[in-house]
């Protein structure tokens, strides 16, 4: 009976880990262990571009680039991992519960977004955490052609004032008047607890993202958060009422809650902590990856980000190391010590940074060229040729050159 290396989620960090460990056990001859991914899915959800308006081309089929290199895909939806019997239980397809034995398990099950305890947000508050979620958003912003015109149909909350706020509220403009009219004096306005715009990616690009912001007619209220949501709009901690028939919440993350199934220390954001192979500490046969794991990139006291950067990377080493942990060969300890950042800023363009103090390199046009190659075509799965894709999976590749 063939070993197993059981990867569970079909993202960038699960992807690139049965890419990776397929590779290094084409490397070594070994046929005697099989490599099988569980995902309610054979797709790679392409979550970094869900604040787009088009979102058919963001998912990316994956089950001919499986069927090629010769990976298992099983699909369900792990509910529970037993660490001691080296098994997960899932559901699958049809709901019946049922269970798959590993012998090495792989956690890339992502993260997800966190919303707080705040009356009416589950019920009023959109997002852009998953495919599905970013389709209700769409849909609900092509039928506010069908209401009259007023202060609250016109205008757009995004709260919260990080990556995934600032993309959201500067492509708002675009498609506000895409769907309501050029001539609609339309408002999108993010809610953020900083005290200057665009504070939480640091000062070296705030006031780039004050002029995008500027130029787009995207204004901030800052300092205080939202503490209620409801069908008009939202209420501020300091009493101010923002009158908006779409609210976007963007506020807050927390790893799968898959992570709590296994003994270990977390950070904040509930991810595992891992070694330098990304084992996950104190197991000896279970590894966590991309969002689900809190690893060092570097030896200056730096830990990836819950970004696909640092999950294609990190899903690259996991499944070598996995890999390798069962072939009893020389692991390859996970390194990532270049990070960017390219912030798309709607119709103004976007803004590329090198290194973690975010130094600006790239704006304007420039910018959101290098953003369209890296949202089209970097981060895509490799095309279903054996070879193609074995190669592209190394881990000494660096994602970012």
């Amino acid at each position: 009976m063939k070993q197993q290396i059981l990867i569970l989620g079909a993202g960038f960090a699960g992807l690139w880990s049965a890419l990776s460990a397929v590779r290094l056990l084409d490397g070594q001859q070994r046929l005697d262990v099989a490599v099988t991914l569980l995902a309610p899915q054979a797709e790679l959800r392409v979550r970094p571009r869900f604040y787009e308006t088009d979102l058919a081309s963001t998912v990316a089929p994956l089950g001919p680039l499986f069927e090629a290199v010769g990976v298992q895909f099983v699909q369900g939806s792990a509910t529970r991992i037993d660490a001691a019997g080296k098994r997960v239980i899932y559901r699958d397809a049809n709901g019946m519960q049922t269970e798959l034995n590993y012998d090495r398990l792989i956690l890339a099950t992502g993260s997800q977004v966190a919303r707080p305890p705040l009356a009416g947000i589950d019920r009023f508050a959109f997002d852009v955490d998953s495919l599905e979620s970013a389709q209700k958003l769409h849909a609900h912003l092509l039928k506010l052609s069908e209401r009259p015109s007023s202060l609250a149909r016109n205008t757009v909350v995004v709260v919260g004032g990080g990556f995934t706020g600032i993309e959201t509220a500067t492509q708002m403009p675009e498609r506000l008047r895409a769907v309501l009219g050029d001539n609609v004096d339309i408002r999108v306005i993010v809610v953020d607890m900083g005290k200057r715009i665009g504070s939480a990616m640091g000062e070296r690009i705030a006031h780039v993202i004050a002029t995008a912001s500027d130029t787009l007619g995207v204004s901030w209220k800052l300092g205080s958060p939202v503490s209620m949501v409801d069908e008009h709009g939202v209420v501020l901690d300091n009493g101010e009422r923002i009158e908006a028939s779409t609210v976007v919440w963007t506020v807050g993350v927390k790893a799968s809650p898959l992570t709590q199934h296994i003994d270990g220390e977390r950070d904040a954001f509930g991810r595992l902590h891992v070694d330098r192979n990304l084992k996950v500490l104190g197991q000896e046969a279970i590894y966590a990856t991309g969002d689900t794991a809190y690893a060092a990139v570097d030896d200056q006291g730096n830990h990836a980000l819950m970004t696909c950067q640092h999950a294609i990377a990190l899903g690259r080493s996991a499944g070598n190391n996995a890999a390798a942990d069962l072939l009893g060969v020389e692991p390859i300890p996970y390194r990532q010590t270049k990070y960017v950042t390219c912030l798309d800023l709607g119709a103004w363009g976007a803004v590329f940074t090198e290194g973690w103090e975010r130094k600006v390199v790239l704006t304007g046009k420039e910018g959101k060229a290098l953003k369209t190659q890296i949202n089209t075509q970097w981060i895509y799965p490799p095309q279903p040729h054996r070879e193609t894709a074995l190669a592209a999976a190394d881990p000494l590749i660096p994602v970012v050159a």
